[in-house]
């Protein structure tokens, strides 16, 4: 046995004394959630939503996909890529906007909706309720669900939270009880920590008074605010802003023109690449790297519409179609630059405002992990089999902590459709056990021990 230096009894005084602060580490940040987080949500006035929403705007998807790119060459064209990437992305667009065209849906009663008379407001917080029960039922409703309330405010706070109690107290009696999965409200325009305190205090409440599981009810805080950024002393706010939420917080949502705005920039400026966007995205990735909370980046606002439609029984000329295309071609360009850019800084996640923009959202994702999937199945492959020794592939080197990057690489890829399972199966090396089983640690361990 090797001498040392430091006696037990001394070496335990200091080390024992990590205890409680490493189990603080692994209790604040356990690592990405075990769910699947969604590509994009969809936003849509809570007036608006009907329970076979994904059903109508799917089909629209699906037209415009149809139309201003009926092949491989066409997309291509239109954002910039690979014709022979393009060649594999085209049917795997089709068929998701066929099978799931939409992956999580928020009804807004926020900017989607506007200030309306009390009445008003009431009637489509039950209206709207009645038809997420009624698309619960049919099986009809995305993976992911929930609404979007008004901020709490000195002006709004009654409003915000009266809406949250009549839309989840219509939706228990029709669903006899039961929330939607992955159903969640959304808090806007954080000012100060006491308004996180509050919706989750509000959901404390409504779980008691209907007998719900405690913790049931689940939030996401917009981050749109330099208050949501930084706090009054100069500290970073979020992470007081999820101590607020009691466990509930499950993502952070960028919003990026009312940040743009609160930053004084002007309207022709504020879009999704400005460098005060990216400030406060890495303010975010570095404050919950590892917590748990998903990051999303926020919306193109620029829509892939034309500008001209057909009369009633009639058509288009040809230079009003062509001008349609070329003004749904520049359009998708630039949500596809955006997904693209959300993508490379580490936001998996977005929002999408038109069906249209359904086209470019996966076609950017697919991109994005068919272009490094055969890097990272060699790297991934290797490692594997070198059971947690550093390997070198090419010119990069991986080391154990770069295991669970690649694997989560592979999961994400296969959950949005743009591999399937058996891809990932052939590809990673892995099996579908241990694919599903999402821990890289777990593969290593069952891998020697057999």
């Amino acid at each position: 046995m090797a001498d040392t230096t430091i006696p037990d009894k001394a070496l335990a005084v200091f080390v024992d004394a990590l205890d409680k602060a490493n189990v603080k580490v692994a209790e604040r940040f356990p690592g990405e959630l075990a769910r699947r987080q969604p590509v994009h949500v969809v936003y849509g006035g809570a007036h608006l939503f009907k329970a076979d929403a994904v059903k109508k705007l799917g089909a629209v998807a699906l037209r415009a996909l149809e139309e201003y790119a009926p092949d491989a060459s066409t997309l291509a064209e239109a954002i910039g890529m690979d014709r022979d990437l393009a060649a594999r992305i085209h049917p795997r667009v089709a068929e998701k906007l066929t099978r799931e065209p939409i992956e999580d849906f928020r009804l807004d009663f926020e900017d989607g909706f506007g200030n309306r008379p009390d009445a008003e407001e009431d009637g489509f917080a039950q209206s709207a309720a009645e038809e997420v029960a009624a698309g619960f039922a049919a099986g009809s409703l995305p993976q992911g669900i929930g609404i979007r309330i008004k901020p709490l405010s000195e002006e709004l706070k009654r409003r915000s939270l009266r809406t949250f109690d009549l839309f989840l107290t219509r939706l228990l009696e029709r669903t006899g009880g039961a929330l939607p999965s992955n159903f969640v409200v959304m808090l806007p325009k954080i000012t100060t920590p006491e308004q996180v305190t509050a919706l989750a205090s509000a959901c404390e409440a409504f779980e008691y008074w209907r007998d719900l599981t405690k913790g049931a009810l689940k939030f996401e805080i917009m981050i749109e605010t330099t208050q949501s950024v930084f706090a009054a002393d100069g500290t970073v706010a979020l992470p007081r802003l999820i101590a607020e939420g009691q466990g509930r917080i499950i993502a952070a949502h960028f919003g990026t023109y009312d940040y743009t705005a609160a930053c004084s920039i002007t309207a022709a400026h504020q879009h999704m690449l400005h460098p005060a966007c990216d400030f406060a995205k890495n303010v975010m990735q570095v404050a919950l790297a590892g917590t748990g909370v998903w990051l999303s980046d926020g919306a193109t606002n620029i829509m892939p519409v034309g500008p001209h439609r057909a009369p009633q029984g009639g058509t288009l000329s040809a230079s009003q179609r062509a001008e349609n295309m070329r003004v749904v071609h520049r359009a998708w360009k630039l949500h596809a630059d955006h997904v693209r850019h959300s993508l490379v800084t580490g936001f998996y996640q977005g929002w999408d405002l038109h069906p249209a923009q359904f086209v470019t959202r996966y076609a950017a994702v697919y991109a994005f992990f068919l272009e490094g999937l055969t890097a990272a199945s060699d790297r991934l492959r290797n490692f594997v089999q070198k059971a947690a020794q550093a390997t070198l592939v090419g010119e990069v080197f991986d080391d154990a902590a770069t295991g669970q990057g690649l694997l989560n690489y592979f999961l994400r890829a296969m959950n949005c459709g743009a591999i399937s399972e058996t891809e990932a199966v052939e590809m990673s090396g892995l099996t579908v056990e241990e694919l599903r089983g999402k821990s890289f640690v777990k593969i290593l361990a069952n891998r020697r021990s057999t």
